[in-house]
């Protein structure tokens, strides 16, 4: 026996219609609201000033990276010679060095302590917070020449770093007083340690907001679990962070990357090569030492480092949330 389908009848297409047409709304009518092409004039403003501020610059240095040219006379076409100079050269390869373990004192320290800090605070609650959070966040919105300047004074010979060692020396310690910023071993974890210092309260602000976000009921379950402190940082905190570890991981970072104004008021690079940085060798190479392009091929790298350490940032500390999502 064949069975043949039948049409479907009047009444059953029309109440497949889309509901605005059914209402009498006019034929093409889309979704309610402005027009995307209104939406792109809105952020066309900050668009443009993205482009000419950001993206045009770091177009032109791209450019101006296959060049040799000293700034002022005629260029000439090098290509990735100066990449090329930028891998060979002692001065640079040693500032990229130095980078590495500014990373570590900028962003992992930093990162640390503010995530052993806000695990004590979310088991209890601490009086003066917002005074705590805000003495820490303090360094943030001081001017880094400032803090380049106080420092100097505090590592200086008659400061008091140095004043409390000779004191720490007096009770029967060893004498570790030194200029630490002029030591070609101790000048570069000096100036990582200012880092520190000044990227612990933004780090710990960021968490502070990730772990109020935590349902206090996760805490009391992992209580009544039998969970102790390490237990629980592990198994409901860190989880429940990870995003803004991420976020606080990358702008720390990003702060190492572009470190030039502390580097150039504490140290100048120096003692010798000790303390220079790419983002201070851009600034070298291109005004002290008329090498335009060999400076931007630096600067180049500076933002592909940026690029390629956000990307490996999200990818370690958040995973792979859309896949997670799709699965649940």
């Amino acid at each position: 026996m064949t069975i043949v389908a039948r049409p479907e009848s009047r009444r059953a297409r029309r109440a497949d219609r889309p509901a605005a047409r059914r209402s009498g709304a006019p034929r093409g009518a889309g979704s309610p609201g402005e027009p995307r092409r209104i939406g792109w004039l809105y952020v066309l403003p900050a668009l443009l000033v993205y482009g000419a501020f950001l993206l045009w610059p770091l177009v032109r240095g791209a450019q101006f990276s296959l060049y040799e040219w000293d700034g002022l006379g005629p260029a000439t076409w090098a290509g990735l010679s100066n990449y090329g100079e930028m891998l060979s050269d002692p001065v640079l390869r040693g500032s990229f060095g130095h980078l590495a373990v500014l990373i570590v004192f900028y962003a992992v320290l930093p990162c640390g302590v503010a995530f052993v800090l806000v695990g004590a605070m979310s088991r209890a609650r601490v009086r003066g917070l917002a005074f705590f959070r805000t003495a820490l966040f303090l360094p943030q919105v001081v001017a880094m020449v400032a803090v380049a300047v106080a420092w100097q004074w505090m590592y200086s010979a008659d400061g008091p770093v140095n004043g409390l060692l000779r004191a720490l020396h007096s009770l029967g310690l060893p004498d570790w007083s030194r200029g630490w910023l002029g030591d070609f071993t101790f000048a570069l974890p000096a100036v990582g340690l200012i880092g520190t210092w000044v990227n612990i309260g933004l780090a710990m602000v960021l968490l502070l907001a990730g772990v109020q976000k935590i349902p206090r009921e996760l805490y009391e379950a992992a209580r009544i679990d039998g969970a102790g402190p390490v237990r629980e940082f592990w198994t409901v905190t860190l989880p429940g962070l990870r995003r803004e570890l991420a976020v606080a991981l990358t702008l720390t970072s990003i702060l190492a990357l572009r470190n030039f104004d502390l580097i150039y008021m504490a140290t100048g690079g120096g003692p010798g090569d000790a303390t220079k940085v790419p983002a201070y060798e851009v600034y070298n190479r291109t005004f002290n030492t008329g090498e335009v392009g060999l400076g931007c091929a630096v600067g180049i790298t500076i933002a592909a480092l940026a690029f390629a350490i956000t990307a490996g940032i999200r990818r370690a500390v958040e995973g792979r949330p859309d896949r997670a999502e799709g699965r649940a």
